[in-house]
């Protein structure tokens, strides 16, 4: 909810906070904020969310290598408690600085669990259910944001005196997950293949699998581990000059990049005018915009369920296909609408079809390629690349939006149609089918790429043997041995 809470927000509320800002300034200054000056210190408050958001991207190898994946989800939820007080209470201390502030430490929360939630999620996933489980973020997100739209309606926090209730509600979701995230294991492949624990590991596998044989599960870890010539994380330096996984860095800059500048951003900031110029009545805009919001989580839902079925290929390339093509429609309709009348009707479902195009594969597949990507001692830094390329892409349109706005009118949609059909014909070309393939068979694709054979030999001193001891195992070295009544309670 966090993330689109004040760009999603009704018009109304926005001017509630800006009437906020200025009656603060008169108080203080004796003079208030002129035009200019209102909607620039507005803008830093929506724009100061993606400066956050690229310092917390930016946090996230570091965090993960120290606390794990689960670790720092938990770890990290001190943030929204900070940032839902200090928008909360900013009004009865006539302080627009902790609204500001808020929003800031709030993207540096989303920066985080943007990327380590699919980190996680990637990873105690089994490779059947690994695509459903990665375009999870993606669907609570779309349901975030619908929730954000329906509260800011005026029959519920809608009023005046309820903004800094709305802006603190972000506590409430991070609450539950603060109740129930430490009951879970941590990642089984942060614990073997980064902390060595097979004790732990084959208590977070029997945790998650139930009564599954983790047998396999554990020798493709082990076989991953193997091809490491070192357990240790990698920096992003490190990574960028890896001439190894080339096409994977290549890969995750331009789907990162696309997802941003496909422009479904200036779709969510021109949506109200689009409905208005299509006849719409204005008191009836919040209520459409809501409308909106539920088509993003039925596309949401239509990708996380056809995801195994499909592939990944085909949600990501049809979705930035069918945005692309929106994109363009959106220009010719709004060029068109003044000599075509029911040309308006053809602007207002090509924003419902950008939308929906974005929420089928775009919005969530970028993540969980990041992870399927890349093994275990490159995935952190492979996320730090692509969350902070993500949230410098996000931080860039919004701010070059207006002036391209400006200089090239309904031609600038354009600009996105191109991107998205770019991103569209790379993925096809470039990036191979990852449905139900391991980490171990996805690297190996890109390795013959790359014209590297990866060796797999099994004659390393490091290599782990697995035993029974006490229903979990021991450490030895040699080849592996696992005993399958070990994955019994």
């Amino acid at each position: 909810m966090a993330e689109q809470l004040l760009i999603t927000s009704p018009g109304k509320i926005t001017s509630y906070i800006k009437n906020f800002y200025n009656r603060t300034v008169l108080s203080r200054n004796g003079t208030g904020l002129n035009g200019e000056q209102l909607t620039l210190m507005y803008s830093l408050t929506v724009s100061v969310f993606a400066i956050g958001g690229l310092i917390g991207s930016l946090m996230v190898g570091m965090l993960v290598t120290r606390f794990g994946r689960k670790g720092t989800v938990v770890n990290s939820t001190i943030l929204v408690f900070i940032a839902g007080s200090l928008m909360g209470f900013s009004r009865i201390c006539h302080s627009p600085e902790m609204i500001i502030v808020g929003r800031l430490i709030t993207g540096i929360h989303s920066g985080i669990s943007l990327s380590v939630v699919p980190m996680y999620l990637g990873e105690i996933a089994p490779k059947n259910l690994r695509g459903f489980l990665g375009l999870m973020p993606s669907i609570f997100i779309c349901i975030g944001v619908f929730s954000a739209q329906l509260l800011g309606l005026h029959e519920l926090l809608g009023k005046e005196e309820h903004w800094p209730l709305f802006l603190s509600l972000v506590v409430i979701p991070t609450f539950v997950q603060l109740m129930l995230l430490p009951w879970f294991p941590e990642s089984p492949r942060y614990l073997l293949i980064e902390k060595h624990n097979v004790h732990a590991t084959i208590r977070a596998l029997k945790w998650y699998r139930a009564k599954c044989n983790i047998q396999a599960e554990i020798e493709e870890m082990q076989e991953e581990q193997r091809s490491l010539f070192t357990a240790e994380t990698v920096s992003v330096w490190q990574l960028l000059l890896d001439p190894t996984v080339r096409w994977q860095v290549l890969s995750v800059v331009v789907i990162n990049i696309g997802m941003q500048l496909s422009g479904i951003d200036a779709i969510w900031f021109y949506t109200n005018d689009i409905f208005e110029n299509a006849g719409i009545p204005l008191p009836e805009i919040p209520y459409t915009t809501v409308g909106t919001g539920a088509i993003e989580i039925i596309a949401g839902l239509l990708g996380c369920f056809t995801i195994e079925r499909l592939g990944r290929r085909p949600l990501i390339i049809g979705g930035f296909g069918v945005m692309g093509l929106c994109c363009a429609g959106i220009t010719f309709s709004l060029v068109l609408q003044t000599h075509v009348r029911f040309m308006k009707y053809v602007s207002v479902g090509c924003v419902v079809g950008i939308i929906a195009g974005f929420c089928i594969g775009p919005a969530g597949v970028p993540f969980l390629i990041t992870a399927e990507l890349f093994k275990q001692s490159h995935r952190p830094a492979a996320y730090t690349v692509g969350g902070s390329l993500n949230w410098m892409s996000n931080f860039t349109i919004g701010f070059i939006f207006p002036f391209l706005q400006m200089m090239a009118g309904s031609y600038c949609y354009l600009v996105f149609s191109s991107v998205c059909l770019v991103v569209a014909v790379y993925v096809f070309f470039v990036i191979p089918e990852t449905k139900n393939k391991t980490f171990m068979e996805i690297s190996q694709m890109f390795a013959t790429k790359e014209g590297v054979v990866e060796s797999q030999a099994l004659s390393q001193p490091d290599q782990l043997k697995l035993k029974k001891m006490n229903g979990y195992g021991t450490l030895e070295n040699g080849s592996l041995e696992f005993d399958s009544s070990s994955s019994g309670p």
